[in-house]
This record gives C-alpha cells, structure tokens and sequence, in this order.
C-alpha cells in the first residue's frame, strides 16, 4: 500500500471512528432524555394527563348535554382532538425548553459541549425525547377520552402527520425559548402568555362557522386553529380549513423552526449563560 492510500485509509478510519462517537452520543441524550422525563412520571405523564381529562369532562360531558352536535359531530366527540392537540402541545414545548434551560442553570450544558456530540445531534435528541412524551401524554388523553365517546380515526395517516409534526414543531419552539431564557420568569412567557391562549382561541372547544365576523377571520390567523382542525380532520373527518392547507401551515412551520434551532445550537448561542 503507497503513502497515500495508507493517509486515505487512515482518514476514513477516523471519520468512521468520529461517526460512531457522535452516534453513541446521540443515543446517549436520547435515553437520558427519555429518562428524565420517565423519573417523575407523576408530574410529566400523570399531571397533564388529569388535568387535560378535567377539561374533556367539564366541556366536554357538560356542554356535550347543551351543544350536542357541531357540524354533524357529537360536541363530546368534537371537542377530543382539541384536547389531544392541546396536551402535545403543551408537553412537547415544556420538554424541551425545561431539560435545556435547566442544563443552562446548573452548569451541566458544558458536558455536552466538550462531549463528541454536534448540534444535529443534540437536535436530534432533544425533539426525539419531546415527540415521545407528547405522543404518549396525547395518546393517553385520546385513549381517555375513547371511554366517554368511543374510538374513531377517519384518517390515521393525518393523524399520525399533525401529531408528530406539531410535536416536533414545539419542541423547537421549547428549545429556542430554552436559549433565549435566562431566568425562571422568562421561560414561562411562552406557555402562560402565548401558547395557553392561542389553544383555547384556537377551535379547541368550538367551530370557527360559529363565530360572527369579524372573529371568525381573527380566528384563522391564528396558528393553533389548523394544527386543531388537522388533528380533528384526522380523527373525525370534518375540519373548519381544508386539510392540505393545514399540513401545509405545519410543514413550513416545522421546517422554518428546525433551521433556527438548529442554527442557534450550531453557534452555541448563550448555552453558557
């Protein structure tokens, strides 16, 4: 073998090497993600869980008495993917933005970032352990939910594209406002001010054809409206905009977020404040 095919070899060799490494790394945030959040299950898992329950019996079993239907669909069923949306919502963008900022806080950043292990990868991670526990808190709700109305799924494949894409959508959110936050305070701006009351204005609990103009065009502009009506598009086969205009909506949101995550954790963007 010449000089240099034994330089050749050697560089491959290394860049095999420094694939393994940056793979092992990548499975070791993952699990200790997924860890972390499955330690205190009771507040991660069981809380949001409750909680999203006690919306579904109050608006859902009583107004359900009232309202009966909306667009030919029993209100208790209509208002299902609202709530299943709203806890992977909520549970995907506390995730990430928590485990991150939290890491910030106590120092421990810093052994991810002298560890073999790129911002893809933490990426990677990161959304992975977020998409987990948001598919499995909404699946919980949805299972819960089942008891009261029963099962249904007019279209799993939508239901599985606004699920893990709206999943994967706030925990970029959640880490972008993890490296933003530099204090307690600012992380809870987000959810309290923003994501809680763009969900409960966002056809959670009614039809949009409901509301008298000018706040049914208010309405649309609204984001969550059409990860709602995608899922509720998904499970029941009625929605209040069309469906490919909603995955649309998802899509480029997704992608847009994911390139600035990625992007932020690239340059290290105050991951030592």
């Amino acid at each position: 073998m010449s000089d240099v095919d034994a330089i050749v070899a050697e560089a491959l060799e290394g860049l095999d090497d420094e694939a393994a490494a940056r793979r092992n790394a990548l499975r070791t945030l993952f699990v200790k993600e997924c860890r972390r959040f499955g330690k205190v299950w009771m507040q991660t898992v069981f809380s949001p869980l409750v909680t999203t329950s006690l919306y579904f019996l109050v608006f859902g079993v009583a107004l359900g008495s009232r309202l009966r239907e909306i667009d030919g669909v029993p209100y208790i069923d209509f208002v299902v993917p609202g709530l299943v949306m709203l806890a992977i919502i909520s549970n995907s963008f506390l995730n990430a933005s928590s485990s991150l900022f939290q890491s910030k806080i106590n120092g421990t950043i810093v052994d991810l970032l002298v560890a073999p292990i790129g911002a893809r990868e933490m990426l990677m991670a990161y959304l992975g352990a977020s998409l987990l526990r948001g598919l499995i808190v909404g699946s919980l709700v949805y299972l819960v939910a089942g008891l009261f109305g029963g099962f249904e799924m007019a279209h799993p494949g939508w239901v599985a594209f606004f699920a893990c894409g709206v999943s994967l959508t706030f925990g970029c959110l959640g880490l972008i406002s993890a490296l933003w936050a530099e204090k307690f305070d600012h992380l809870s701006i987000v959810p309290n001010f923003v994501l809680t009351p763009l969900t409960f204005l966002g056809g959670v609990f009614y039809s949009v054809s409901m509301l008298p103009a000018p706040w049914d065009f208010v309405s649309r502009l609204n984001p969550i409206l059409y990860m709602v009506n995608g899922l509720r598009y998904g499970l029941l086969g009625v929605t209040d905009v069309p469906v490919l205009h909603a995955a649309a909506f998802v899509g480029g949101l997704l992608t847009m977020l994911l390139l600035v995550a990625g992007s932020l954790l690239g340059r290290g963007w105050k991951l030592r404040s």
